[in-house]
């Protein structure tokens, strides 16, 4: 029988930086950009983090320094790619090697109509050989984890049918994890967002993969909106795996490095949180960007904190003037209760539904 922290001590497959149980925040278009990642960093120093989907045509042919350069201390982050082409896949993989990223994650779990359109994304659930053959030639050249993140089933496939060959084909392939949202994706009559909430959530289904595959590294994903649930999942599962909730609960991630990883527990120095951003945007306008950039993804911070509406609103409204000093974040944190602690527990509403 497994207890709550067992995941801390047993053995849990895969390549670093794998080999431990792993907390990860979700891949999130237009959203987990290097801007929210260097914030999401200063709160929790391990978590796995993830880029947006990059489309593999947009590195061979566009801006390869804007769409894959990163802050050094981003680390651990993984590079999660769009496509269906193997060719395009491993002269994809072959540019960004030079970058340093600690993993490569081929994305078959989008359902959006744009991703869609480009033969990649969950429609990939429909042609499994596709993604095996991709993941096969990935790895022939990858110097880093070669992981994939999928769904359970689209449409009118029987996942109970569907996911143990995909997963069988995905191992066989060599992929070092696999990371799976719980729910089925409707590629017709739902948006992304309904997407996320509307298909059942099927979690013993997982748990069975998990259980029939103990010498892979599997991740859960989907549905998981705080650090308990967190931690419940990790009684089977390797690693779990949260979006919306880590992006408008961000303060949750202040608990992950002791609650997931086993770090001694200490306060928060929110001092220091304060003052890292402040540089960072600092850097971020000298470079040519705006406070805005940086401040966007900070507002959800302190969910339940008395002063916390004063503190979105400053960096909501007041950031997106022209000139704005980043010193505004200070002016920001000044208006929160920081010592009087959260007031309400748990995830904001608008953050149930996780990645």
């Amino acid at each position: 029988m497994t207890t709550e922290t067992d995941f801390l001590t047993r053995d849990i497959p895969g390549p670093k930086p794998y080999g431990r149980a792993v907390f990860a925040v979700a891949p999130m278009i237009d959203w987990t950009d290097r801007h929210c990642r260097f914030f999401h960093r200063q709160l929790s120093g391990q978590a796995l983090l993830y880029t947006e989907m990059v489309v593999a045509d947009a590195i061979i042919h566009g801006p390869r320094e804007k769409l894959l350069s990163f802050n050094g201390e981003e680390h651990p982050v993984a590079l999660q790619l769009g496509g269906s082409d193997p060719g395009k896949l491993v002269e994809a993989v072959r540019i960004a090697s030079d970058y340093g990223y600690d993993e490569i994650n081929l994305n078959v779990g989008c359902p959006s109509d744009r991703v869609q359109s480009g033969t990649f994304g969950a429609c990939l659930m429909q042609t499994p050989e596709v993604v095996e053959a991709c993941v096969a030639a990935m790895k022939k050249v990858a110097t880093v984890p070669v992981t994939v993140k999928c769904r359970i089933g689209v449409d009118d496939q029987e996942p109970a049918e569907v996911l143990p060959d995909f997963l069988a084909r995905m191992i066989g392939a060599g992929a070092d994890a696999v990371w799976i949202h719980a729910r089925k994706a409707w590629l017709k009559g739902l948006s992304p967002k309904e997407n996320r909430e509307i298909p059942p959530l099927d979690y013993e289904l997982v748990y069975r993969m998990k259980r029939e595959n103990p010498d892979v590294f599997l991740g859960i994903n989907g549905g998981i909106s705080d650090l308990d649930q967190a931690v419940e999942h990790l009684a089977v599962m390797d690693g779990v795996m949260l979006g919306r909730a880590s992006y408008h609960n961000a303060t949750l991630l202040t608990e992950v490095d002791h609650r997931i990883y086993g770090a001694a527990a200490k306060p928060v120095d929110w001092d220091q949180v304060r003052d890292g951003m402040i540089g960072y945007a600092e850097r971020v306008i000298a470079s040519g960007g705006r406070l805005n950039h940086v401040t966007r993804h900070m507002v959800g911070l302190f969910q339940g904190y008395a002063g916390a509406r004063r503190y979105r609103q400053i960096l909501s409204s007041e950031a997106t003037k022209p000139g704005v000093s980043p010193d505004l974040i200070a002016e920001a944190f000044a208006a929160v209760d920081i010592s009087g602690g959260p007031k309400t527990q748990g995830a904001s509403s608008s953050s149930a539904a996780a990645e």
